[in-house]
C-alpha cells in the first residue's frame, strides 16, 4: 500500500487528484495541504510514502519545500506535479531531491505509473523533464546530479567535518548526514573520503 499526500494551492486540483486515487487499489490517501506551511506542519507528526508537490505555492516555492522535506525525512519520495515545463524549474526540483516530475495534464495511467515508480525508488520523468536531464548529462559530460543538500554536505566533507559536526551545523540528525553521504559516494562511485574529495575537485563539484 502506497500512502500519498498532495500539496497544491488549488482545491479543485486537489479534489480531482483525490477522486482519481481514493478508490485505486494499492493507494492510501494520506492527506492534503494547500500551502507549504501546512504541508510541513503535517509532516512534523505524520508520514507518507509519496508527496505530489506543486511548484507554485502561495507561501513558499515547491522547490524550497522539496529540499526542506527531503532534509527532514529523506525517505519520503517527492513527485513534482506542475503546469510548468520550463527546464529551469525541472532542474531545480530534481536538484532539490524530487524523484519524479510530471505535468498536470497527465492522465490517470501516467499518474499511477509515476507514483508507483517513485515509491519503488525509481525516477519517473515526463518527456519534457527527460529532455532536461539528458541535456544536463550531455552538457556536463555525464556528471551525476547532486541535490542541493548533497552539495552542501560534500562541501563540509571537503572541509574535514565529521558527521556529528555536520549534523550540528545543519540542524539534522547524524543518520540524515550519513544517509546523504552514502548517497553522494554511490552517485560518484567513490569508496572512501579521499576518493570522494579527489573526484569532486577534479570534476569541479567543490
Amino acid at each position: 500500500m502506497i500512502s500519498v499526500f498532495i500539496v497544491d494551492d488549488h482545491p479543485v486540483v486537489v479534489e480531482g487528484i483525490r477522486s482519481l486515487l481514493i478508490n485505486e487499489a494499492g493507494i492510501h490517501w494520506a492527506g492534503q495541504a494547500l500551502t507549504a506551511t501546512a504541508c510541513s506542519a503535517w509532516f512534523d507528526n505524520n508520514n507518507a510514502d509519496v508527496i505530489l508537490m506543486d511548484i507554485n505555492l502561495p507561501d513558499k516555492s515547491g522547490i524550497d519545500l522539496c529540499a526542506e522535506i527531503k532534509t527532514k525525512k529523506p525517505g519520503i519520495k517527492v513527485l513534482a506535479l506542475s503546469t510548468l515545463n520550463q527546464p529551469s524549474y525541472i532542474r531545480k526540483m530534481i536538484e532539490s531531491g524530487a524523484s519524479g516530475y510530471i505535468l498536470k495534464n497527465a492522465d490517470k495511467e501516467e499518474l499511477m505509473s509515476a507514483i508507483t515508480d517513485v515509491a519503488a525508488g525509481k525516477t519517473h520523468l515526463c518527456l519534457e523533464a527527460l529532455e532536461v536531464v539528458r541535456h544536463i548529462n550531455n552538457s556536463e559530460a555525464g556528471k551525476p546530479i547532486l541535490t542541493r543538500r548533497e552539495k552542501e554536505i560534500l562541501s563540509l566533507v571537503a572541509e574535514g567535518l565529521t558527521n556529528a559536526e555536520m549534523a550540528k551545523k545543519l540542524f539534522v540528525s547524524q543518520w540524515t548526514v550519513d544517509s546523504h553521504r552514502k548517497s553522494i559516494m554511490t552517485k560518484l562511485n567513490t569508496k572512501n573520503t579521499a576518493m570522494l574529495i579527489k573526484y569532486a575537485n577534479e570534476n569541479g563539484l567543490l
